[in-house]
């Protein structure tokens, strides 16, 4: 089992470790941090237009939760620890999730992966001879999404907003070609709110930064703006001409089982007509879990689309339903980060890109 790195929420650049600070100190230093987060979260979830790395986003927050974890008196009501995404944008109507979208925590070592489980077990009591078995699939980097179901057929649709409220894109993603407006098969739930993410493929991606070069516009900087733009368009005929996707992973409120595992409620997806990602693994112990990562993370350029790590949670319903939620994510699921030092390299062929372009010319912005 690889070595856990040391903690960024330390002394990095000169910071001062969260040990030694005052608490005169570390109040100035939470004020300080909560500003920052709260710009970059505005810019990632409202603007599409990121001003820093997921690498150093996540040492904000892992100072910012470290410097509250030994002063707890100094955390405030609306702490940043506590919150999820960021506001609806203005010029969007407003949808109150059924059941809150959170987000997840996450793991970045080998050792945090095997604390995750451990903790799973010491909440639940579990006897040493109880197996924990996960479902483990690519953390795909793209814009969440809520889509409404109601007897089978699709509703109204969301993005995550500040977790509670997001906005209402229901006209822009029944644009979209692979998700279904009316679910296959029979027994669905009278109500299910079906998650997942939607995405746009490097193959897209780089025609599509080209189409837009040619035609003088502003070059999307990822794959994850590239899709989030364009679903997020007062236009939804914009949205239409883009090629956007989407994979169904979890679900929020349903008004009725439907599965008993994780990965039986994924096959029912899939059964329906939903998308899935192929590559979701299930997974029984550390070792398993950390080889499903690893095999993800060796594949990781060759995969399509833009993934940052793994996302572990516990296959049997009945324990997350024990498990529950605490602050802004759940006890049961939890997100492997890829280290930050690697940087994924995709490489098109001539005429793959210049067959993409070609179907990239009539975008709009």
């Amino acid at each position: 089992m690889a070595k856990k790195p040391k903690s960024i929420s330390g002394a990095v650049a000169g910071e001062t470790p969260v040990a030694d600070l005052t608490k005169a100190a570390a109040k100035k230093e939470l004020a300080r941090l909560a500003v920052a987060i709260r710009a970059a979260d505005a810019a990632y979830y409202q603007d599409d237009a990121p001003h820093m790395s997921d690498a150093d986003y996540d040492a904000l927050r892992q100072r910012f939760n470290a410097i509250e974890t030994q002063f707890p008196e100094l955390k405030q009501a609306d702490s940043p620890s506590d919150a999820v995404g960021a506001s609806p944008a203005q010029g969007f109507g407003k949808i109150t999730h059924l059941k809150p979208m959170l987000s997840l925590d996450n793991l970045f070592s080998d050792e945090d992966a095997a604390d995750f489980i451990a903790r799973v077990r010491r909440f639940l009591n579990l006897k040493d001879s109880e197996e924990v078995a996960v479902t483990a699939e690519p953390k795909i980097d793209g814009l969440s999404i809520s889509l409404l179901y109601e007897n089978g057929e699709l509703v109204r649709a969301a993005t995550r907003g500040d977790g509670a409220v997001g906005e209402d894109v229901t006209a822009n993603i029944r644009t979209l070609k692979d998700l279904p407006h009316k679910l296959k098969g029979k027994g669905h739930p009278a109500q299910i709110e079906v998650r997942g993410e939607i995405y746009m493929t490097m193959e897209d991606f780089e025609a599509f930064q080209e189409a837009e070069t040619e035609a003088g516009r502003k070059r999307p900087a990822n794959p994850r703006n590239a899709a989030a733009g364009s679903l997020r368009q007062k236009d939804a005929s914009i949205t239409a001409s883009r090629p956007l996707r989407f994979f169904a992973y979890t679900w929020g409120f349903v008004s009725e089982p439907f599965a008993k595992t994780q990965m039986e409620a994924v096959e029912r997806f899939a059964a329906w007509g939903l998308p899935v990602n192929p590559d979701m693994k299930r997974a029984v112990g550390v070792e398993d879990m950390l080889a499903v990562y690893r095999g993800i993370e060796s594949r990781r350029a060759s995969l399509g689309y833009d993934i940052d790590g793994v996302v572990y949670k516990v296959d049997r319903l009945d324990w997350q339903e024990r498990l529950g939620f605490v602050s802004r994510s759940p006890r049961w699921a939890a997100a492997h980060k890829f280290p930050a030092q690697q940087a994924m390299t995709q490489l098109l062929g001539r005429s793959g890109a210049r067959a993409s372009l070609r179907r990239l010319r009539g975008w709009r912005r």
